[in-house]
């Protein structure tokens, strides 16, 4: 099977409800940033200490279960509360390590500059996928997933910063 289809020459592609799509619909504006966003956690992934690199996997994988969901109209979903409720789990991990006393500078090593690539555009993915629960009434899980995503991308970049003595505080008088 060739990836060059052709099928989508003329604008539109092909959802999993065998419906097709303007390739600028709100479906593909949120599954295609969902796939920005694999891309740019598969370039972190890189930079991240170990136990980073096989959380940032997992999800990874879980991000397809997302535009599973999303290019299936809500009638596929495999991404849930159980997810959530992993990286809710994480994230209190990670806060034990981190807690936040002020609004910190992001970026201030490259694995956690690479996170907060991530946590924006995870960010971004989280504001399409509104769109789909508020107008169209499907996305939900996605929609909770993502939230939790970029709480779990910030607090990790800033862990990554502390283990480093590299985390920069913005002061009030700035």
């Amino acid at each position: 099977m060739s990836i060059t289809t052709k099928t989508g020459d003329k604008g539109l592609t092909g959802l999993f409800t065998g419906d097709r799509v303007a390739k600028y619909s709100p479906v593909m504006e949120a599954n295609g940033t969902i796939d920005e966003l694999d891309s740019f956690i598969g370039e972190a992934k890189h930079y991240v200490p170990g136990e980073m690199t096989e959380i940032l996997e997992k999800i990874q994988v879980q991000l397809y279960g997302i535009m599973g969901e999303l290019a299936s109209k809500g009638k596929y979903v495999k991404v849930g509360e159980e997810e959530v409720k992993w990286m809710e789990e994480l994230i209190a991990k990670y806060e034990e390590e981190f807690q936040m006393k002020a609004f910190v500078l992001p970026g201030s090593t490259i694995a956690s500059a690479k996170l907060d690539i991530c946590r924006t555009v995870a960010r971004r993915a989280e504001r399409k996928v509104a769109k789909l629960v508020l107008d169209y009434g499907f996305g939900k899980n996605a929609l909770v997933y993502l939230n939790r995503l970029s709480d779990l991308l910030f607090i990790m970049a800033r862990v990554i910063e502390k283990r480093e003595g590299k985390v920069k505080e913005v002061s009030q008088s700035s």
